[in-house]
C-alpha cells in the first residue's frame, strides 16, 4: 500500500530564513532608510551657511561632511574640499562639533532597529520552534494548546500491490473469520438487509510472529479501503490529555474517509486494566477512557471497522473488551504441520529454489516455529546458497538453516580438546538412545557435536512425524528420561559428569514442575492447579497459588520424579553399554550422523563390540 505522508522541514531550516531576512535588512533596507533623511547640498550652500551661523552641529569625516540647521531638525551633508581655514570659521559660527548625526538621522528608523525589530524576531524564531515542538510532539499551532493532540497515524490508501489474503499463509481460520468484514465493506446492503451489522471492533491475539499485523494489512488490501496504522505506545504522551486526543483525532479522520480500517498494533500499551489506584499522572487512564467513548460512544462509529493485536489479552481492561466495543476475539495461533507448510511455499515463492525441495520435511523440522521464524528459514537458506557460490536454494541449505535459527551458526575456529569430543559424543548419543529405547519418544532426526554459537557444543534433533497437540503422562515420563539421557551417558562411561547438562536439567525441572501444578497428573494432589500461567504468548511465566507447606511438598515430588526418570535412563544405556559405545565411536569420527544412520547401527546385531572411547 502508499503511504500518505507530508513532509517535514527541519527546524534549521526557518533559523536559516529568518537569518536571511535580517542579513538583507542590514544590507539594504537600514542604509536606504539612513539616505532617505539626509539632504544633499554643494559646498557653497554649506559656506553661506556657515557665515550666516546657520549650522547647528557638524562631523567632518573623510569624504563628506554632515551638518544640521539651527534647529537640528534637518540634517544635510556635503563634499570635503581642501579649506585649511574651515575649523576655525565652523568655530566662530558657533557650530557645535558631534560625531552623533548620524545616529540621529532618523529617530524613527532608530526606534525601529533597536527596539521594534529585535523583539518582533525573538517573537517570530519563538513562534516557529513551539509550532516545530509542538507538531513533534502531536501538538496544535502553540505551546499552550496541549489538548489540540494529532494522531500519528499512518495513512495507506487503496493499491494493486498491497498484502492480499494469498500472501497470508497457515492461519486459515483467522482468515476465515476476517474474510466477513472483507465482504460486509464490499456489500453492506446485503447485512443490513437482514437486520445484522458488522462487529465494530475485533481483537488478533497470539504469540509474537504469527502474522497479526499482517492479517490487519491483507483485511485492508482486500477490502480496498483506506487503512489507518498506528501503534498503542504512540497514543503515550508525556502531558496528561494528549493521548486523548489522539484518540479523538484518529476517529475524527477515520470517519471522514470512512468506509475504512484502524488498526492498533499492541493496544495494550493504552487498554490494561484500570487498578483503581491514585496517580498523579493519569494519562494512559484518560486515554483509555477516550477510546471507550469512541469505540462505543453515543455518536456511532458507521463505516468504521477497530481491529487490534496484542500478544497479554489477559491484562486488557474488561470494558474494553465487552461486546460492543471488541465483539471478535480471533485467536491467532502457532501454525500446524500444515500451516507451516503453507507458509514456507509462500515465503520459497520470493526466492530461486530448487524444485525437488519437500516442504513437508521442512515443516516438521520446523516444528513449533512461528510465521516470523519460518521466513527468517527461508531467508537464511538463501544467504546460504549466495555463500556457497549457487543460485538456488536446496534441501540442504532449508535444513541447515533452520539448525542455524534453533542453535546458531557452527564455529568453525571451536576447538574440542581430544577428551571434551569424546564426553560430547557419549552425552548425544545418551539422548538419542534412551529416546530410541522408549515407545513414546519422537524419532531422531539428526545428531552432531559440531558446536554452535549458542554456546551448544553438540545437539540431538528430534522430530514428530505429524501434529501433535496432546501429550500423555506417559509421554513426558519418556520426555524427561530422554532430557536426562545425555548426563546418564557421562555417568556410565566417565563414572563423572561435566556442565553440559545445564539446559537438559531446566527443562527436565520445568516439565516436571507442570506435570504436577498445572496438568493434574499427580496422584496426591489430584486436579488441583497449584500454578497460575500468566502471559502465556510471551513465555507463560508462573506464579504459584499454594501455601507455602505445600511448596515444599510440590519441590520434593519435583526432584523425585526427575530423579525417577534420571535412574531410568542411566539402567537403559547400562543394559546397552554396547550400542552406547559403538554409537558414540562412529559420531565421534563423523561428527554428524543422521537419524537413518542412527538406526542402521542401533538394529545390527553386535558381533565384535566396538571399542570404549573411554578406554
Amino acid at each position: 500500500m502508499d503511504e500518505i505522508k507530508s513532509p517535514k522541514k527541519p527546524l534549521i531550516f526557518y533559523y536559516i530564513i529568518v537569518m536571511a531576512i535580517l542579513l538583507l535588512l542590514n544590507l539594504f533596507a537600514v542604509p536606504k532608510m539612513m539616505q532617505m533623511s539626509i539632504t544633499e547640498v554643494d559646498y557653497g550652500t554649506f559656506m553661506t551657511m556657515t557665515e550666516n551661523k546657520e549650522i547647528g552641529q557638524v562631523e567632518i569625516e573623510d569624504n563628506q561632511i554632515l551638518f544640521t540647521d539651527q534647529s537640528g531638525d534637518k540634517i544635510y551633508k556635503t563634499g570635503l574640499m581642501d579649506d585649511p581655514g574651515l575649523t576655525e570659521r565652523l568655530y566662530d559660527s558657533g557650530a557645535k562639533f558631534s560625531s552623533e548625526i548620524v545616529e540621529q538621522a532618523s529617530p524613527i528608523a532608530n526606534f525601529l532597529l533597536t527596539w521594534v525589530f529585535p523583539v518582533v524576531l525573538f517573537v517570530v524564531v519563538g513562534q516557529l520552534v513551539s509550532r516545530y515542538m509542538m507538531k513533534k510532539m502531536g501538538g496544535g499551532n502553540n505551546a499552550m494548546s496541549f489538548g489540540m493532540g494529532k494522531s500519528n497515524a499512518k495513512v495507506y490508501v487503496k493499491s494493486t500491490t498491497g498484502i492480499k489474503f494469498a500472501d497470508v499463509a497457515g492461519e486459515d481460520e483467522a482468515k476465515e473469520n476476517l474474510m466477513e468484514i472483507v465482504q460486509y465493506l464490499h456489500d453492506p446492503k446485503k447485512y443490513t438487509d437482514i437486520g445484522a451489522s458488522m462487529p465494530k471492533g475485533i481483537l488478533l491475539v497470539g504469540p509474537p510472529g504469527t502474522g497479526k499485523t499482517m492479517l490487519a494489512k491483507a483485511v485492508a488490501g482486500e477490502s480496498d479501503v483506506p487503512f489507518f496504522s498506528i501503534s498503542g505506545s504512540e497514543f503515550v504522551e508525556m502531558f496528561v490529555g494528549m493521548g486523548a486526543s489522539k484518540v479523538r483525532d484518529l476517529f475524527k479522520q477515520a470517519k471522514e474517509k470512512a468506509p475504512c480500517i484502524v488498526f492498533i498494533d499492541e493496544i495494550d500499551a493504552i487498554g490494561k486494566k484500570r487498578d483503581g489506584q491514585f496517580s498523579g499522572n493519569d494519562e494512559r487512564e484518560q486515554t483509555l477512557n477516550q477510546l471507550l467513548t469512541e469505540m462505543d460512544g453515543f455518536e456511532g462509529n458507521t463505516g468504521v471497522i477497530i481491529l487490534a493485536a496484542t500478544n497479554r489479552p489477559d491484562s486488557l481492561d474488561p470494558a474494553l473488551l465487552r461486546p460492543g466495543r471488541f465483539d471478535r476475539r480471533v485467536p491467532v495461533e502457532l501454525p500446524d504441520l500444515k500451516g507451516r507448510e503453507e507458509i514456507l511455499k509462500v515465503h520459497a515463492r520470493k526466492v530461486r529454489v530448487d524444485m525437488s525441495i519437500d516442504y513437508n520435511i521442512i515443516a516438521r523440522m520446523a516444528s513449533g516455529a512461528s510465521g516470523a521464524e519460518l521466513a527468517n528459514i527461508v531467508n537464511e537458506a538463501a544467504l546460504r546458497a549466495v555463500r556457497d557460490g549457487r543460485n538456488l536454494v536446496t534441501q540442504s541449505d532449508l535444513e541447515e538453516s533452520i539448525e542455524v535459527v534453533i542453535a546458531g551458526y557452527q564455529k568453525k575456529n571451536a576447538i574440542l580438546t581430544d577428551k571434551e569430543r569424546k564426553i560430547v559424543s557419549y552425552h548425544e548419543i545418551g539422548h538419542a538412545l534412551v529416546s530410541a529405547l522408549q515407545s513414546h519418544s519422537a524419532p531422531v532426526q539428526k545428531i552432531t557435536i559440531i558446536p554452535r554459537t549458542s554456546g551448544a557444543l553438540g545437539y540431538t534433533m528430534q522430530v514428530d512425524e505429524g501434529n501433535h497437540y496432546l501429550m500423555t503422562r506417559e509421554e513426558l515420563f519418556d520426555q524427561i528420561a530422554t532430557l536426562t539421557g545425555g548426563r546418564a551417558a557421562e555417568e556410565v562411561a566417565f563414572g563423572s559428569i561435566t556442565t553440559g547438562a545445564s539446559n537438559d536439567i531446566e527443562k527436565a525441572t520445568k516439565i516436571a514442575r507442570a506435570m504436577l501444578t498445572q496438568y493434574g497428573m499427580s496422584e496426591e494432589f489430584d486436579m488441583v492447579a497449584l500454578e497460575t500461567v500468566n502471559n502465556q504468548y510471551l513465555g507463560g511465566d508462573t506464579s504459584l497459588a499454594c501455601s507455602a507447606d505445600l511448596h515444599g511438598d510440590i519441590d520434593r515430588k519435583v526432584i523425585a520424579l526427575v530423579k525417577q526418570q534420571h535412574q531410568k535412563a542411566i539402567d537403559l544405556l547400562t543394559s546397552h553399554r554396547e550400542k552406547l559405545d559403538e554409537l558414540a565411536n562412529y559420531l565421534y569420527e563423523k561428527e554428524t550422523i543422521t537419524g537413518e544412520e542412527f538406526m542402521e547401527i542401533l538394529n545390527r546385531p553386535s558381533t565384535d563390540p566396538a571399542l570404549s572411547l573411554t578406554e
